[in-house]
């Protein structure tokens, strides 16, 4: 089953939100040192991932040109919308913490970086899905933290790591016959290192220092893949 990784990945998120949500009882000191915590985690994360790249220069103008494109969507708009719609439904507030916040945050952290493109990639060509699952304990335990901060949003983000990693999973073969191994590993060089950067964003958010609308800038790794399209051809 090439999608059995995913779909441990996805569970793992839901079943730490869930966990989470049942810790949201924690005193406001506690939970706000937390959320410190995290976010000084989650910055040394992007940057660990941002020193992948080998062409940093390419990162910078891939992250200039992905930002306007983004702010000329405004995704970020568009992702809180749909959480704010949500939470009109549901009357999530309730709960504590927001819909949107969570559920853009753990999208974000959950589904930038290359374990996830390589997981499911080995899930669809060799129906190995140790790495994945690996991904998967490690989003569950991220997620629990999250979910007692920021809210319920959190579990959402399980939907869009399971359509992301599952397409990667079902195309894999078609995948790697289109991509040469040469370039689509320098895609995951370039890719792993721009995200750092978007984690690095999240990760001062979280500290309360930035208010960067981070979604606005995840057009900058489609264009790290025209990019590499175009270094490798040329």
């Amino acid at each position: 089953m090439v999608l059995l990784g995913t779909l441990v990945n996805a569970i793992l998120i839901v079943v730490g939100s869930i966990i989470g949500r049942l810790l949201k009882g924690i005193p406001e000191n506690m939970k706000q040192t937390v959320m410190y915590a995290i976010g000084i985690a989650v910055i040394v994360l992007g940057i660990q991932m941002g020193i992948e790249s080998k062409n940093f220069v390419l990162v910078i103008v891939c992250l200039v040109f992905g930002g306007v494109i983004g702010e000329w969507i405004d995704l970020d708009k568009w992702l809180n919308r749909l959480g704010q719609f949500v939470e009109s439904k549901f009357d999530t507030k309730k709960q504590g913490g927001s819909l949107a916040q969570g559920f853009v945050t753990g999208t974000l952290i959950f589904v930038i970086g290359a374990m996830g493109v390589i997981g499911a990639l080995n899930g669809g060509l060799q129906n190995d899905h140790e790495l994945l699952i690996s991904k998967g304990i490690i989003d569950g335990f991220t997620s629990i933290i999250l979910a007692a901060t920021l809210g319920i949003g959190v579990l959402l983000s399980a939907i869009p790591v399971f359509i992301y990693q599952g397409l990667i999973a079902l195309f894999a073969t078609q995948i790697t016959k289109l991509i040469p191994e040469a370039a689509l590993e320098l895609f995951l060089q370039e890719m792993t290192a721009t995200g750092g950067i978007m984690i690095i964003a999240i990760g001062l958010n979280l500290l309360g220092l930035t208010k960067i609308r981070v979604a606005n800038l995840l057009p900058s790794l489609v264009v790290v893949g025209i990019a590499v399209a175009i270094i490798y051809n040329f």
